[in-house]
């Protein structure tokens, strides 16, 4: 009953968007084939793969975002992951990354073990930015943990990502220019197939929540944004995940801890650990998840940034103070959830004694 969602988009207008989406399509039908043949010889995933192609990308995302407020409910209780193909060969210069501070660790592993041309793989770093496409709802909307691996080229990397293409079409070249071989579409399918089926398949979800707290310390760091109240609330939400870590994950790395009862209430608390870091609006352009940042330049949390900019534009400090309230409340959320889910294990285990 918890779901893992693939999502792919397709165009059924002749514009440049076809090269993109027919890279999408190739990728995830390839991966469908190769689990179809697992699946003939008796093999099932522990959690659901849900394949997704999407309609409607270039028209803000309408066909993800009409499907998901249909469904909105059952998604907000059983997605644990959605991993993205939207436009996953957009160049052929290096592989770009992206993924929430909880599935960084296993991107970064599945990155280390899977690439086919090591050149352009190496010193490909996982970041949480903002992605395009149909993975904004499940990101902003219902705070599920994603990851995406593309092909880019240098400069479309370093451009902000937050706006449609539908408003600034870049013109791509055909994909056998960009990739004769099919060498990068290779990588891309095996990237994204191992992450996809360790989500599916681990007793525990692969889900790292102290690099979530570690982000959020990270984003606060520097001169822009110095706040005794946030660095000592991120200090403390820090100190609670690592006891939650180094508690309650056991289960993953000792069989015998493996309870399904314990197991069930573990995975339940990762699959929401990133929906407290929504905040309730963002400015326009940003994402309400605060843990994902605009683009790799910045470092911190976006919508301070944007709070501070516009303190300065406007001499007024009443944008800046709400946002600080945001993220204060987020991570107040946060640590009050992990500390929620601690206090209901060590109320199960003075029940079972």
């Amino acid at each position: 009953d918890r779901y893992v969602i693939i999502g792919s988009h397709h165009s059924s207008l002749n514009t440049y968007g076809g090269q993109e989406w027919a890279s999408s399509t190739a990728i995830i039908t390839a991966f469908i084939q190769a689990l179809m043949l697992k699946v003939k010889k008796g093999w099932r995933p522990d959690r659901t793969i849900v394949f997704c192609s999407w309609g409607g990308t270039s028209f803000g995302n309408i066909g993800s975002y009409e499907w998901a407020e249909d469904l909105k409910r059952v998604l907000q209780r059983n997605v644990v992951a959605y991993v993205s193909l939207h436009s996953p060969v957009r160049g052929n210069s290096t592989l770009y990354p992206v993924a929430s501070p909880s599935l960084q660790q296993l991107a970064t592993e599945s990155q280390s073990f899977n690439c086919v041309e090591k050149t352009k793989c190496s010193g490909s770093n996982v970041s949480s930015v903002q992605m395009q496409g149909d993975s904004d709802y499940f990101i902003n909307h219902l705070g599920v943990p994603a990851t995406q691996f593309s092909y880019e080229d240098v400069k479309t990397s370093e451009n902000s990502s937050f706006l449609s293409e539908a408003l600034f079409p870049v013109h791509t070249t055909k994909t056998e220019e960009l990739d004769p071989s099919f060498s990068l579409h290779e990588t891309i399918a095996k990237l994204t197939g191992q992450v996809t089926l360790q989500i599916a398949n681990e007793p525990v979800l692969p889900f790292n929540a102290l690099d979530v707290a570690l982000e959020v310390q990270n984003s606060l760091k520097g001169d822009e944004v110095d706040v005794p109240q946030l660095l000592a609330v991120a200090s403390h939400l820090r100190d609670t995940v690592e006891l939650f870590q180094s508690d309650e994950m056991r289960p993953a790395n000792d069989p015998k801890e493996r309870a399904p009862v314990r197991v069930r209430m573990l995975n339940d608390v990762l699959q929401s650990l990133e929906k407290s870091f929504l905040v309730h609006r963002a400015p326009p352009g940003l994402y309400r998840n605060i843990l994902y940042r605009l683009d790799e330049r910045t470092s911190q949390f976006s919508v301070l940034l944007e709070a501070l900019e516009h303190c300065k534009l406007h001499q007024s400090n009443e944008t800046i103070q709400a946002a600080l309230s945001e993220v204060l409340n987020t991570i107040n959320s946060a640590q009050a959830y992990f500390k929620a889910g601690l206090d209901v294990f060590e109320a199960t285990l003075a029940g079972k004694k």
